[in-house]
C-alpha cells in the first residue's frame, strides 16, 4: 500500500475538512447508474458510512432516449427523483465535484469545502463537450436539428422524423468514446424505418457519417448491422469527424480521413441528430487519478487504481477498455465492490471483470440485435438456448420494457 494511503488510521488534525462537510469511510462521486449502484452493493453488504456526491435532483434511464427518439416511448417514463434512489443510510451530498486530492484523501465541491473519505469510488459519468464542435449548439435551437443525448432535445427528435418529406437526413457520430455507442446508429435505423413505412425513403436519404473505423468492432454484429445498413438503403461513411455546423443554410462539415490525407467535406441536411464528442469531467482530467487522455485511472481486471488502492473507478468516466454502457456497469459494479471489501480488510483484489459490455442494437420498431460482448471482442451471449447474433423482435421487447425494469428495480437497488 502506498505510503500516503493509510486508510485505518486513526482520524487525525492534519487530516480534518471542512466541518459542514466532514469524512466518511467510502466517498463516491457521481450518482449516476454506477454511483447508486455501487452505494446500494455497499450498503447491503453491511457499509454504513457512505456518502454520495451528485448535484443533480434527477436521475434518467438514458438508455430509453434512443426509443423516445423514435416516438416509442415516453419521456417521462426514463426520469425519477434523485432522492428516492440514494440507498437508505447513504448521505447524499448535493453539489459538484470539483478537485480531488488523494493525498490528503479529500474531494473539493462547488459550493466550498472538502469531503474526507478513507476509500473512493470515482463514478462521475461522462462530459458532453458541445463546444467542440462550433455552431453544435446554435444548431440545436433550430427546428432541424435534435440530439437524444439530452432528455429535453429527445422528444423533438421524433418532431423532426415525423416532419420528413425528403431530402438529406443526417446522423453523426464522433470518433473516440462516447456513452452507449450504439446510439447513433439505433436512431439512424429507427427513422429509416420509420420514413420506409411512410412511403419515403425513395425521396430522401439517409446519411450515418461516423468518425468511427466501422459499424461496428466486433465482427460477429458488424455483418448482422451491414445487412441493415443495406436494408434501408443507409449511405454510411465513415472515419467522417464532424468538425462545425453552419445551421443557418443548415450545412455539416466533418473532416475525413483519406489514405492520401485529410479531406474536408461539406454535407447539406434538412434534418440532422447529432452526437457531440465526449470526455471525462474536467475535474477529473485535471486530478492526479487521471491517465494521459484523462480518463480516470483503474485496473481493467480489479478497477483499483494503480497509483492509490484506496480508489476505484468505474463507469463511463474510467479508463476501462470496454464499450461506456449501463450493461458494462452492471458486471463492473459487483467486482469493484467485493474488491473495495478486500482493500478494506487489509487484503488484495481478487475479484476479476472480463470486460463484459452489451450494446443493445434496435434495428427497426419491433426487432433488436443485443451485442453482448468482452475484452477480447468474443460474443458472450447471457440468454441461452436461443441465437442473439440475429435481430429479433423478443429483443425488441427486452429493449422496451424488460431492461427498464430491471435497472429501475434490481440494478439499483444492489440486486442485480
Amino acid at each position: 500500500m502506498s505510503p500516503s494511503v493509510e486508510p485505518n488510521r486513526p482520524h487525525s488534525a492534519s487530516r480534518a475538512v471542512a466541518p459542514e462537510l466532514g469524512r466518511h469511510r467510502i466517498v463516491i462521486i457521481g450518482g449516476g447508474t454506477a454511483g447508486i449502484t455501487v452505494a446500494a452493493r455497499l450498503r447491503r453488504s453491511g457499509q454504513d458510512d457512505i456518502a454520495i456526491i451528485e448535484p443533480s435532483d434527477k436521475h434518467y434511464y438514458q438508455p430509453l432516449w434512443t426509443l423516445v427518439g423514435a416516438g416509442a416511448a415516453p419521456a417521462d417514463e426514463t426520469v425519477r427523483s434523485e432522492a428516492q434512489l440514494i440507498p437508505e443510510g447513504v448521505r447524499w451530498i448535493q453539489d459538484h465535484a470539483t478537485e480531488i486530492d488523494p493525498v490528503a484523501q479529500t474531494v473539493g465541491v462547488k459550493g466550498g469545502g472538502r469531503v474526507g473519505y478513507d476509500f473512493l469510488v470515482v463514478a462521475p459519468g461522462i462530459q458532453l463537450d458541445w463546444d467542440k464542435v462550433p455552431g453544435m449548439r446554435e444548431a440545436l435551437e433550430t427546428d432541424s436539428v435534435s440530439t437524444n443525448y439530452l432528455f429535453q432535445y429527445a422528444p423533438k427528435t421524433f418532431r423532426l422524423i415525423e416532419s420528413f418529406q425528403g431530402g438529406v437526413a443526417l446522423f453523426t457520430q464522433p470518433p473516440g468514446a462516447i456513452k452507449c455507442a450504439g446510439a447513433p446508429q439505433k436512431i439512424a435505423y429507427l427513422a429509416s424505418d420509420y420514413f420506409r413505412k411512410a412511403g419515403l425513403l425513395e425521396r430522401g436519404k439517409v446519411v450515418f457519417a461516423s468518425g468511427a473505423k466501422s459499424i461496428f468492432a466486433v465482427a460477429e454484429f458488424r455483418k448482422v448491422l451491414e445487412g441493415v445498413v443495406a436494408r434501408y438503403g443507409i449511405d454510411a461513411r465513415f472515419n467522417y469527424e464532424l468538425v462545425e455546423m453552419r445551421p443557418e443554410s443548415k450545412l455539416a462539415i466533418f473532416d475525413v480521413k483519406r489514405e492520401t490525407g485529410t479531406e474536408r467535406v461539406t454535407i447539406k441536411y434538412n434534418i440532422a441528430h447529432v452526437v457531440p464528442p465526449q470526455s471525462a469531467p474536467d475535474f477529473i482530467k485535471k486530478s492526479p487519478l487521471a491517465n494521459k487522455e484523462g480518463w480516470a485511472k483503474a485496473d481493467k481486471f480489479t478497477l483499483q487504481n494503480p497509483d492509490y488502492p484506496n480508489v476505484f473507478a468505474l463507469g463511463d468516466a474510467s479508463e476501462l477498455p470496454t464499450s461506456r454502457t449501463g450493461a458494462a456497469i452492471r458486471k463492473q459494479a459487483p467486482v469493484l465492490v467485493d474488491n473495495l471489501l478486500a482493500v478494506m480488510r487489509g487484503g488484495e483484489p481478487a475479484a476479476r471483470y472480463d470486460g463484459y459490455a452489451s450494446c443493445p442494437l434496435v434495428t427497426s420498431y419491433d426487432s433488436m440485435l443485443l451485442a453482448e460482448f468482452d475484452y477480447d471482442g468474443k460474443p458472450t451471449p447471457s440468454i441461452p438456448f436461443i441465437d442473439l447474433q440475429k435481430e429479433r423482435y423478443d429483443m425488441y421487447l427486452l429493449k422496451r420494457y424488460g431492461l427498464p425494469a430491471m435497472y429501475w428495480n434490481l440494478m439499483l437497488r444492489g440486486f442485480a
